[in-house]
């Protein structure tokens, strides 16, 4: 076989055999098997395919249980069709399915519909179908029998998948059953996230009937065609697919085909779309189901349009393979034909035949931090709403209560929440700091009770805030008082007996006790003194964390050693080369006197970092060596004159590199390869240190690059240490805007997911080459706001550096920008471990390799 132009890519699957695929259908991990309308908690087995159907209870909150009629209930009916669950309230419900893989998986997904006159109306509904926040499909059924089954196979960006269905004013939408099943990442690779169902045919069958699980181990139902001028070929011995196949076509399907019944013809396949702009992606399935002779061969080409896509197949004897395109297909016409070649003795055969639609779906869902935000408040306080599917989108369907911002094709954003009159206990939810754009909260009128935390004040957009008829005590925050009296908020704080203002005398009496300090002096006294006092104390402390830093390594050995001032001097050469400035000085470039290049990091006398930052930058780096973390090769205090001499790193720091013109040449492999360094770099600090210790400024800018560019960790003078057994640490909120870690700048609470944020925000900028804030009119745009608007329209060329040019293994592209986003989550608790992350970064790169291996081979 020979291929042509890089156009058709196809899979010769080897090895293995059904039986082995027989074990593998029978495991149903992965599955998701719903039967809609059956009792809650109640399962059975299915008699034809022995799949586990459970209640769909637990998906959905909303809904009632109906029967179809009894003179539909035949006993060759599935038996998921004899019950529904119907929706007679609200225009959207939900179903909510959680996969144990998460977001990032393939699943093929399938809904299915019959009425049965189950409301004795007798009359068919029509409503639509969602993914999400997308239009799936609309349900027409044509009378009481009729079926709809709608499969898509979609990749999804979160970690649930919601399925809804919405009434169109054209009858109450229903379903019977909803099938979620876990595909191979690799197989129909496309350049979309979503992909539904156009036809699926099983050439040649002598049964007649549809094959399914558990001779498909995906549960894709085959159906029976007949094909006119063609004969029937079959064999009774299994077909073997290989352990690489990733398509799995069942051998109940592939050991039957058809042929021309005239030996000369072609076989011809075609179709007429509704819309010639639609995308479709076909899959051809083939195996040799004779034996044949000597003096036969079977051999043939696949065009398009007169144009040859796949030449000289020749089918393999009980062997499977397939051919599709990762690119779609479109057209007022889209016709296939199989031709013999000159050489063949016998016409062409095919085994199966799949086409799926490419599903345009670009409406954004709203940004999850906000969605994270309103969930755990719905269940924190068990909110009774109808609070289902996407908080904001589709606009027409967006939940009671709260309004958002549709600017564009940014993700939706919630800036109104009205929760008033809820009946709502319980303290204010934590929750809503991260409902980082909101104008307008109202709570009014609830059992709410507490003080009124200080992080609503910290909500720079809030401009109505109504807490009126709660039970809240103690003072009002000093900020959102003070942003009451100039305007700029209005506060309604009434009906809340033992809440007062920070100046009234309420909150006065509480504070009679504190401690007064007496003013006898004059304010011009009072600052002069402090003034001196002030100078006098920062002198002591200069000298004290000197002689505190010399008595602690005074006696540093081989690498890590004491240098003199005067030894700095002739190592810069009097500082003659700058390599760079930065928070804590300037970097100079030098020789030792081996001839040893380094890098010499003055502290300037002006530095916010001082001595503390210092001494813990010479403390931890005493003490930790990996090949990922920058080398100390010594330090120097004298007089006030004090810095630290690391190794040399020929090519600078990641943000130079980002930003150069060397960006250009930076392949996706070593992209991934820099990244896992510095993931490797802070594993160590968090799972090899003991006790752990988390770096607290991960960025570009701390991330050295060695000639080679091996990726190396620096700049530890804000680093902390965890104490054994702690899971946090409270301390003073530190590290540099954009890549702060969000949940830590409210809570004050540091753990290692704070680190992992950060390194989330610097592997998008590796994938992008973006920077991480960039100003758009009005408004600063963070990097991951505008990655997640991309992976919502499934826009992978468009995410990754366009230096790159498609340069890359895309399913490794994907899951390093998923890997990204979920390191950047706003939720601690939803970031990976830098284990995990280094892990999923080396199967990113292993896929990557292997691209570049079979285009090598190829």
């Amino acid at each position: 076989m020979k291929m042509s132009n890089c156009i058709f890519f196809y899979a010769i699957l080897l090895a293995g055999f059904a039986l082995a695929f027989s074990v593998q259908a029978q495991d149903q991990s992965g599955f998701i098997s719903i039967d809609c309308g059956i009792p809650a908690a109640s399962s059975y087995n299915d008699e034809t395919t022995d799949l586990k159907y459970i209640s769909d209870t637990t998906f959905v909150e909303t809904g009632i249980n109906k029967n179809i009629s009894s003179e539909f209930q035949i006993s060759t009916l599935p038996k998921q069709f004899y019950n529904v669950r119907t929706f007679p309230q609200g225009m959207r419900n939900c179903y909510t399915l959680n996969p144990t893989e998460g977001k990032g998986s393939k699943y093929s997904i399938r809904a299915s519909f019959m009425y049965g006159n189950y409301d004795a109306a007798n009359k068919p509904p029509q409503f639509d179908l969602y993914l999400g926040v997308n239009l799936w499909d609309s349900i027409k059924l044509d009378n009481a029998t009729a079926m709809e089954m709608k499969e898509i196979i979609h990749i999804p960006t979160e970690n649930h998948v919601l399925i809804c269905l919405v009434n169109t004013g054209l009858g109450t939408p229903f379903i019977s059953a909803l099938e979620l099943r876990l595909l191979r990442n690799s197989s129909y690779e496309t350049v979309s996230r979503s992909i539904a169902l156009y036809k699926r045919y099983d050439y040649g069958s002598i049964t007649n009937q549809t094959i399914r699980y558990k001779d498909d181990a995906y549960d894709r139902m085959w159906t029976p065609r007949e094909f006119p001028k063609t004969k029937k070929l079959s064999t009774s011995l299994p077909i073997r697919s290989g352990a690489d196949d990733s398509y799995l076509p069942p051998s109940a399907v592939m050991s039957t085909a058809i042929t021309p019944i005239n030996g000369s013809h072609a076989l011809q396949f075609y179709w007429e779309p509704k819309d010639p702009t639609a995308k479709y992606y076909v899959y051809m399935y083939f195996a040799e189901v004779e034996v044949l002779q000597d003096n036969q061969l079977r051999e043939f080409n696949i065009s398009k349009d007169g144009q040859i896509l796949m030449e000289f197949i020749v089918p393999e004897y009980l062997f499977s393979f397939s051919t599709y395109r990762v690119k779609p297909y479109s057209g007022a016409i889209i016709e296939f034909s199989l031709d013999r070649t000159e050489r063949s003795t016998l016409p062409p055969i095919i085994n199966a035949f799949e086409v799926y639609m490419e599903k345009d779906f670009s409406q954004s869902e709203t940004l999850h931090t906000d969605v994270d935000a309103v969930m755990n408040m719905k269940k924190m306080y068990g909110v009774k709403r109808n609070w289902q599917g996407d908080p904001c989108a589709p606009k027409a369907y967006s939940w009671d209560g709260l309004n958002c911002s549709y600017k564009g094709n940014d993700p939706p954003r919630i800036i109104s929440l009205n929760l008033s009159s809820s009946g709502l206990t319980g303290e204010i939810a934590p929750y809503l700091s991260n409902l980082t754009l909101i104008q307008s909260l109202d709570l009014s009128n609830n059992s709410l009770s507490g003080n009124v935390p200080e992080f609503l004040s910290r909500l720079q957009f809030l401009r109505v805030l109504n807490l009126k008829g709660n039970k809240f005590t103690g003072p009002i925050p000093v900020e959102l008082m003070e942003k009451s009296k100039n305007g700029s908020l209005q506060l309604s704080v009434g009906d809340n007996e033992e809440l007062c203002s920070s100046s009234s005398d309420s909150c006065k009496k509480e504070k009679k006790n504190m401690f007064v300090i007496p003013l006898v002096a004059s304010a011009v006294s009072l600052l002069f003194f402090l003034t001196a006092l002030a100078m006098i104390w920062w002198s002591l402390k200069r000298r004290k964390d000197r002689a505190a830093i010399l008595n602690a390594h005074g006696s540093l050995e081989f690498e890590n050693r004491h240098f003199t001032y005067s030894e700095v001097l002739k190592i810069t050469d009097n500082f003659n080369k700058v390599l760079g400035k930065g928070g804590f000085g300037t970097v100079y470039h030098g020789y030792l006197d081996d001839g040893t290049q380094v890098a010499v990091k003055m502290l300037s006398s002006s530095s916010g970092q001082g001595f503390k930052e210092f001494e813990a930058e010479v403390k931890l780096l005493m003490r930790v060596h990996h090949r990922n973390l920058t080398n100390l090769v010594g330090y120097f205090i004298e007089d006030n004159n004090m810095g630290l001499i690391y190794e040399y790193m020929a090519n600078g720091n990641l943000k130079q590199l980002l930003s150069d013109e060397k960006a250009s040449t930076l392949s996706w492999e070593r992209r991934l390869q820099i990244a896992m360094d510095a993931a490797q770099g802070l594993e160590y600090l968090h799972i090899g240190c003991k006790p752990p210790i988390v770096h607290r400024d991960i960025k570009p800018e701390n991330i050295l690059l060695t000639e080679n560019l091996e990726a190396k960790l620096a700049d530890f003078g804000l680093s902390k240490v965890f104490p054994i057994g702690g899971t946090h640490v409270s301390t003073v909120v530190a590290g540099t805007p954009g890549y702060l870690d969000p949940e830590y700048f409210v809570t004050d609470w540091l753990n290692e997911k704070s680190d992992v944020y950060s390194f989330g925000v610097v592997l998008l900028e590796i994938i992008t080459s973006q920077a991480v804030i960039v100003r758009n009119e009005n408004e600063n745009i963070h990097i991951i706001q505008t990655v997640t608007n991309m992976i919502a329209k499934g826009d992978i060329e468009n995410i990754v550096d366009s230096c790159l040019r498609g340069g890359f293994e895309i399913e490794s592209a994907w899951r390093a920008v998923e890997l990204a986003v979920k390191c950047a989550s706003r939720t601690s608790s939803e970031r990976p471990n830098m284990n995990e992350v280094v892990t999923e970064l080396k199967e990113c790169l292993m896929m990557e390799l292997a691209r570049k291996k079979k285009e090598l081979w190829h």
